[in-house]
C-alpha cells in the first residue's frame, strides 16, 4: 500500500497546506479518505488521475472533510470513460449527498459516472478476497467514522517442503494453498505441511475525535496509524472543547494500539511549523513523524 497526503490542515487551508484529504492506493483500488476543498488540485499536483479514486471514504460531514467532493463528482461526471465511484460514511450520508447534489445542480444522466452512496456502520462494511474496510464510530461533535484499510493474510507454498513430499506442482498445491487437505501416495497432506502464511497490512485513519477506546480498538496493531493532532499539548483544554487531539494524545492511541509507525495530520492554522506537535508526541510513541502536503508513505 502506499499513502499519499493530499492535504494536511484542519479547518482552515494555508499557503502549505490543504484540506483533509488522505490517498490510499492498494492493487487496482484507489481509496480517499475524506475531500477537502481543493483536492482535484492536490490530485493534478500527484500526477495521480483522478480516474485512480474507486472509493471514498468520508469520516464526517463537516465543510473541511467534504468541500472537495461536489467538484471530485462532476469532473468524474463529466469524463468520456465510464468510472465507478463509491461513497462511503457515517449514518446520513445518502441525504447529506443528495442535498449536495441538488445543491450543485448536478447532472443526473448522461454522464460517465456510475456513482454508489452507503451509510455505513460499524465493523466490516466492504471485503474482497484480498482486503477488507473496516469503520468505528469516534467521539467528535458530530457522528464520524475511523477507518481502516485491511490487507487479508497471504499463503504461500513452501516449495522446499512440497518437492521433499514429492507433490507435482499444480492443482494440488492450489487446493493446500486454499487451505483443504489432499491425498498423495496414501497419506494425506495438510496445509499446514507445506504452506505458510505472511501478515497482511493494515492502514488506520483517524480523523477528528477526542481520546476515545473506539480509536484505540480500530488501530489495534496497524502497520500505519494516520491521526489527526489538531493541537499541541498545551492547548489540551481547547482539544477538549472542541473535541479533537493532541499530539500527545494521538501517541497515546497508537502506543495502545501497538501501532508500527504514526503519522500526524490534521493540524490547527496556528502552526507554521510542526516540530512542537511532532516531540510532544515523541515523549509517547517513538516513531513518529509529521504529514506534509504531497508526502508519501510506504507500507
Amino acid at each position: 500500500m502506499e499513502v499519499v497526503f493530499l492535504g494536511t490542515s484542519s479547518m482552515v487551508p494555508t499557503k502549505e497546506r490543504n484540506q483533509s484529504a488522505v490517498f490510499v492506493s492498494y492493487k487496482n483500488e484507489g481509496i480517499l479518505v475524506d475531500c477537502g476543498e481543493g483536492t482535484q488540485r492536490q490530485f493534478k499536483i500527484t500526477g495521480i488521475p483522478l480516474t485512480k479514486v474507486t472509493k471514498v471514504l468520508i469520516s464526517h460531514w463537516h465543510g473541511d472533510h467534504v468541500l472537495g467532493l461536489p467538484g471530485l463528482i462532476q469532473t468524474l461526471n463529466s469524463s468520456t470513460t465510464e468510472h465507478k465511484l463509491q461513497v462511503f460514511g457515517p449514518k446520513g450520508t445518502k441525504t447529506q449527498l443528495d442535498y449536495m447534489r441538488k445543491a450543485f445542480l448536478m447532472e443526473e444522466k448522461g454522464g460517465g459516472l456510475a456513482l454508489e452512496v452507503h451509510d455505513v456502520d460499524e465493523g466490516v462494511f466492504f471485503e474482497t478476497t484480498d482486503f477488507r474496510l473496516e469503520a468505528a464510530l469516534l467521539d467528535h461533535s458530530v457522528p464520524c467514522l475511523g477507518y481502516s484499510v485491511v490487507e487479508k493474510d497471504k499463503v504461500h507454498v513452501d516449495m522446499a517442503a512440497a518437492r521433499k513430499l514429492g507433490l507435482p506442482e499444480g492443482p494440488m498445491l492450489g487446493q493446500l494453498q486454499e487451505g483443504k487437505p489432499v491425498a498423495w501416495k496414501g497419506k494425506t497432506v495438510r496445509p499446514a505441511d507445506v504452506t505458510f502464511a505472511t501478515k497482511g497490512k493494515k492502514v488506520t485513519i483517524i480523523m477528528d475525535t477526542q481520546i476515545c477506546n473506539s480509536a484505540v480498538k480500530l488501530a489495534k496493531e496497524a502497520d500505519l496509524l494516520v491521526c489527526e493532532a489538531t493541537y499541541a499539548d498545551e492547548l489540551e483544554g481547547k482539544a477538549g472543547e472542541y473535541k479533537h487531539l493532541t499530539a500527545g494524545q494521538a501517541a497515546a492511541i497508537a502506543n495502545k494500539a501497538v501501532a508500527g509507525k504514526l503519522v500526524l495530520t490534521h493540524f490547527s492554522q496556528r502552526y507554521k511549523a510542526t516540530g512542537e506537535l511532532e516531540e510532544d508526541a515523541r515523549l509517547t510513541f517513538d516513531n513518529v513523524l509529521c504529514a506534509r502536503d504531497f508526502m508519501r508513505v510506504n507500507v
